[in-house]
């Protein structure tokens, strides 16, 4: 399937980050492809901040994955720092390729590097696929999550 790179997100990059982010029942709701602007913005806010990693994968000089990890420092657990892999997206023509496991194997390495001592996710409650995909790599479902919309 020809070379992976694995790189910091660039404003290039946006268009193709949306469209993933869109392509699923979820995102097809939450999601505006057709304005680029509010992703742009934020995209400068996790450039500036050392504790964002906003990654994408390409192939053949082609966006094909990408995902979002948050490095937080903290006090619980005797001063852990922890990470959070959000946004996990993976281009239609490439699922089923090992390009996820790729993706996540990376974010657990950085993750390492950062000396976290714990990585969390979490995925939404109709993402069972998902459930069974991050379960296989060794998470586990310990906590149930809640959102508040504000």
């Amino acid at each position: 399937m020809g070379d992976l790179e694995i790189r910091s997100a660039t404003a290039d990059d946006v268009p193709a980050i949306v469209a993933m982010l869109a392509d699923d029942p979820l995102g097809a709701r939450r999601e505006s492809p057709d304005d680029l602007t509010p992703y742009l913005a934020a995209l400068e806010r996790l450039a500036s901040d050392p504790n964002q990693h906003l990654v994408v994968a390409v192939r053949e000089g082609r966006v094909v994955g990408t995902l979002q990890l948050t490095v937080i420092p903290g006090l619980s657990r005797r001063g852990a720092v922890r990470s959070i892999i959000e946004g996990v997206r993976i281009h239609a023509d490439e699922r089923g390729s090992g390009l996820g496991t790729q993706l996540i194997e990376w974010a657990i390495d950085e993750s390492r590097r950062q000396e976290c001592q714990l990585v969390q996710l979490t995925s939404d409650n109709t993402r069972t696929d998902a459930h069974r995909f991050y379960e296989r790599l060794g998470f586990t479902a310990s906590h149930v999550g809640f959102k508040l919309q504000l």
